[in-house]
C-alpha cells in the first residue's frame, strides 16, 4: 500500500502535463526561473471559482495550455521544490540504512530478492506507475529500463504538436542521480547507522529519487522553451558541437542563487517545530542551531547548487545537442 500510495503522492503522467498550468507570467525567463514574482495565470484560478466549468479532457488540455511557456515551467520549477524537501524531511527521519542499498543484505534472506533493496522496491513502483501511463509523459523518467516495464493499460496521451521533440528526444541521467542520491544525499540528511526501518527507508527513497528525477528531467522544458526563443543562437552553437558555449548561454548565475537562497529559506520554515513565537523569516541561521533542524537549511542550498542545478543543465545542454538533428 506504502508503494501505490507514493506513486500517487509523486503524480503520474496525466497529471504531469497539467501541473504546468499552475501560474506564472509571461515574461522572458532563463534557466531556472527568470519571470517576475507573484504573477498568476487567471485562467486557472477562473477554473477553481464558484460556477467554473468542469475541467476539459486530455485532449482539450493538450490543445489548450502552453507547456512552454517560461511562467508556467518556472511555477512548476518552484512546487517541486516543496515537493523534493518534504520528501527528503521524510527519510531524514530514519537513519542512514545502508543495508537497503546493498545487494544480497543480510534482511533479505530467504526473500529471493538478489539486488538491493530499494532498487528492487523501485523496479516494483516504477512497473505499476508505467501501467498508469506516467512514463509516456515526456518530464517522466524511469529508473528501470523501459523495455523491462509493462505497457501502460491506459491509452497514450495526445502530445501537443509544439512538444513533439520533448516527446521523440529521450534524455535520461537517472543513473548518475541514483549515485548521487546513496552517495551523497543520504549521508547529507541522514544519521550513520542502521535503525531497522529498512522498509520505511526505502519508500522515502522512492519517493525522493522520483521527485529529484523529475525536477531534473523538466530541463528538457526549459531547453526547448529556450531554443524556440534564440533558434539561431542555439543552432549554431549546436551544429559547432560547442558544449560549452550552450551551458554559457544557458545559465544565469544571478537567477540561479536566487533559487539557491529561496530553497534555503524554505528548508528553514518547512525543517523547524513551529511554535506560537516561531520566526520563519529572519537572519540566517547561525551554525551552532543547524542541528535542531530536520534537514541542514545549508546543506539544502547545496544540494541545489552542486547537485540539481548542474545535473539539470546537464540535461539541457544532452537535450539541445539533439534538437538541431
Amino acid at each position: 500500500l506504502a508503494v501505490v500510495s507514493a506513486g500517487c503522492e509523486a503524480g503520474v503522467s496525466e497529471a504531469t502535463l497539467p501541473s504546468c498550468r499552475e501560474g506564472g507570467g509571461r515574461e522572458a525567463c532563463s534557466t531556472e526561473e527568470e519571470s517576475q514574482e507573484g504573477r498568476v495565470d487567471a485562467a486557472h484560478h477562473s477554473q477553481s471559482q464558484p460556477g467554473a466549468q468542469a475541467p476539459p479532457d486530455d485532449s482539450e488540455m493538450a490543445q489548450e495550455w502552453d507547456y512552454l511557456d517560461l511562467g508556467h515551467i518556472r511555477a512548476t520549477l518552484i512546487r517541486q521544490e516543496d515537493t523534493i524537501l518534504f520528501n527528503l524531511i521524510e527519510r531524514a527521519q530514519f537513519k542512514r540504512n545502508l543495508p537497503v542499498y546493498q545487494p544480497g543484505a543480510a534482511f533479505l534472506q530467504g526473500t529471493g530478492i538478489g539486488e538491493c533493496y530499494t532498487k528492487h522496491l523501485l523496479g516494483e513502483t516504477e512497473a505499476i506507475h508505467a501501467k498508469a501511463r506516467r512514463y509516456t509523459s515526456p518530464d517522466e523518467k524511469p529508473f528501470t529500463p523501459k523495455d523491462k516495464l509493462p505497457a501502460p493499460v491506459l491509452p497514450g496521451l495526445e502530445i501537443p504538436e509544439n512538444m513533439k521533440y520533448l516527446q521523440s528526444i529521450d534524455v535520461n541521467i537517472n543513473h548518475k542521480i541514483y549515485d548521487m542520491y546513496v552517495g551523497t544525499i543520504v549521508p547529507w540528511i541522514c544519521k550513520e547507522g542502521d535503525d531497522g526501518q529498512f522498509g520505511s527507508a526505502a519508500v522515502c527513497d522512492i519517493l525522493t529519487l522520483q521527485a529529484i528525477s523529475k525536477r531534473i528531467h523538466y530541463g528538457t522544458f526549459v531547453a526547448e522553451s529556450k531554443f524556440r526563443s534564440q533558434p539561431e543562437e542555439y543552432t549554431k552553437l549546436i551544429k559547432a558541437g560547442d558544449k560549452d558555449g550552450i551551458m554559457k548561454l544557458l545559465t544565469n548565475a544571478k537567477v540561479e542563487e536566487l533559487v539557491i537562497k529561496r530553497v534555503q529559506k524554505k528548508a528553514t520554515a518547512y525543517g523547524q517545530e513551529i511554535t506560537d513565537d516561531s520566526a520563519l523569516i529572519g537572519p540566517a541561521v547561525p551554525e551552532e542551531e543547524l542541528s535542531n533542524y530536520k534537514v541542514n537549511p545549508t546543506l539544502m542550498g547545496k544540494l541545489y547548487h552542486d547537485i540539481i542545478i548542474p545535473l539539470t543543465k546537464d540535461v539541457e545542454v544532452d537535450y539541445l545537442m539533439q534538437r538541431a538533428e
